[in-house]
């Protein structure tokens, strides 16, 4: 079981409202509702702040947060959109009602009901101003207090704010882009590590910097991705590179296409153009080189061969390991 709390705040009754908040929470339960291939991901709460009538309350949100984190389940993930405030106490959530900073949540209460939850995997996403305090020490600075088990990814680090551009929030819109599969893998798992590394990647040093604090034995799969590559061809790379460090060769039988006047060149030969067809699509996705030429299309023609890449050699011990 998988569940998720997400929660969005433009209106705050005493102090300036957001814009980007809400319709950034409605459209990371959408990424995390489902898989891209339309199975079940995440059952998810939302909780939205969109007016007088419509308030994220500190004891609503304290209480859906303890729910959240309470029970068994296989992952709970929190994430949260709008104002945050932090001073010598640390961390807080900004509610609808707070009149100033330090009435909010406090964020080491949020981070005691996720390291005391049974959950096996317990992720954190911040998308607040100052949200890169969570989890630090206020005893030993520049230390983190999280149980094993639990992941935290923020917007911006302590000292930063966290920006909106075109009416989303810039780290929501990189996070769900994420989800969406620009950060997946060859076998089309999205974990908290690789949407880090896309954030990361597409935020500059002038930018606010994203935070990724984590104590795990193994990063979670939040999302099922279309993969670049089928699984059942991915695992055929043991096929063509049994053995580390070798060449596979390859000669002009294996290309199905040549001019009409080329009538020196051996004829295409099924069985090997099907294989060549398997070889081009790991090339494509960074798994495989052409050897002393500059595509597969010449490496066959000339009869070259073609190797295993570092990112094909890791790939290739997985599927030779059972991993994959």
């Amino acid at each position: 079981m998988r569940k998720a709390l997400v929660v969005g705040i433009n209106f705050y009754q005493q102090i300036g409202g957001l814009y980007g908040c809400v319709d950034d929470a409605y459209a990371v339960k959408s990424v995390l509702d489902r898989n891209s291939n339309g199975t079940v991901n995440f059952s998810t709460k939302l909780l939205t702040g969109t007016g007088p009538t419509d308030l994220v309350t500190r004891a609503s949100l304290r209480e859906s947060i303890k729910e959240l984190f309470s029970g068994e389940c296989e992952t709970a993930l929190f994430y949260f959109a709008g104002h945050g405030h932090v001073e010598n106490t640390g961390g807080y959530l900004i509610t609808s009602e707070a009149i100033s900073g330090d009435e909010g949540l406090p964020l080491n209460e949020v981070l005691t009901f996720a390291n005391n939850s049974r959950a096996q995997n317990r992720i954190i996403v911040l998308d607040s101003c100052h949200s890169g305090i969570a989890a630090t020490s206020l005893t030993a600075g520049g230390f983190a207090e999280i149980k094993e088990g639990t992941t935290i990814l923020t917007a911006s680090t302590a000292e930063q704010y966290a920006s909106e551009e075109n009416g989303a929030g810039v780290f929501t819109t990189l996070f769900v882009d994420a989800l969406s599969g620009a950060a997946g893998n060859l076998v089309g798992e999205v974990t908290p590590g690789s949407i880090y590394a896309h954030i990361d990647q597409s935020l500059g040093p002038w930018d606010q910097r994203p935070v990724f604090k984590t104590n795990v034995k193994s990063f979670v799969s939040l999302r099922k991705v279309q993969p670049p590559i089928a699984l059942s061809e991915l695992q055929r790379i043991t096929e063509f590179f049994p053995n580390p460090g070798q060449n596979f060769p390859l000669d002009p039988t294996f290309e199905p296409e040549r001019h009409k006047s080329d009538v020196s060149s051996p004829l295409p030969d099924p069985v090997n153009t099907a294989k060549f067809a398997v070889l081009q699509k790991f090339n494509r996705v960074g798994l495989v080189v052409p050897v002393d030429a500059p595509h597969m299309w010449h490496a066959a023609m000339g009869s070259k061969s073609c190797r295993l890449t570092v990112l094909g050699e890791h790939y290739r011990r997985l599927v030779e390991r059972g991993r994959i």
